[in-house]
């Protein structure tokens, strides 16, 4: 529960911060610089992804340790493909189902 109440007094944050609203295009951005990307924002487009990649049927149900997994193979996958795109790098690791 503390875990859950940090990451959204996190996000609430975040959100009320105006000075750096910033919209990514998974489809543009290349791997090399969703690397570079700071951990906050990082974690937030790996919770996408995650949902993202989710089937319907899956059960609503956050694992951080499989997220955790998930996001440690995309960092590997993008780390060893730099140029691709973070979607395509995405599809292949985590799959569209």
């Amino acid at each position: 529960m503390t875990i859950l109440i940090s990451v959204l007094a996190a996000v609430w944050a975040a959100a009320a911060t105006p000075a750096h609203a910033q919209a990514v295009d998974l489809a543009a951005i290349k791997c090399k610089e969703f690397l570079e990307f700071k951990q906050d924002r990082v974690g937030f487009i790996l919770m996408w992804l995650d949902g993202y990649y989710t089937a319907d049927e899956d059960p609503v149900v956050v694992d951080f340790d499989n997220a955790k997994t998930k996001a440690a193979k995309l960092n590997a996958y993008c780390a060893k493909h730099p140029t691709l795109n973070v979607i395509t790098a995405a599809e292949s690791v985590l799959g569209k189902p």
